[in-house]
């Protein structure tokens, strides 16, 4: 791995690098339609996975398909609109940010806010980061209520 890595072992930058191709999984898988395991593994062999945090990579995608169900339910009413009807980019990002809010508490929610901001910035439609950085406010104060202050 590259970067920095905390005291914990973590490497920010393979963490961010591993969202970012989470994101993109995700658009594919649910595009494409292919079973997940098929997505991560064609993922897995590409060159920036070498520098991405694989592990968590893969955390992510297997966590999101397990749980789909349950996470668009919970960004249903923080939503305008039917989450089918999201832009696909930003429905990934909200998902793999919803996984991470709800099971990833060793992440904490004002990283997974900012790191969802620039991956829809990146890849996302022009106004689509305050759309996500909106939606995902008001579920980190449902889900992480102790930690977001009101």
């Amino acid at each position: 791995m590259t970067g920095s890595h905390r005291h914990d072992g973590i490497d920010p930058a393979a963490r961010t690098r591993a969202r970012r191709r989470a994101v993109q999984a995700l658009y594919a898988w649910e595009l494409g339609g292919n079973p997940m395991r098929k997505v991560i593994e064609d993922f897995r062999h590409e060159q920036d996975m070498q520098i991405a945090d694989l592990e968590y990579f893969q955390d992510l995608l297997r966590g999101v398909e397990a749980h789909r169900v349950e996470l668009d339910a919970g960004l249903a009413p923080f939503l305008d609109r039917d989450i089918e009807r999201v832009d696909p980019i930003e429905r990934a990002v909200l998902r793999l940010s919803a996984f991470e809010l709800k099971y990833r508490l060793d992440v904490p929610y004002r990283v997974v806010l900012n790191e969802a901001v620039e991956v829809t910035k990146r890849f996302g439609s022009e106004q689509g980061h305050t759309y996500v950085n909106g939606v995902l406010d008001k579920l980190a104060g449902a889900l992480r209520e102790v930690e977001k202050p009101r």
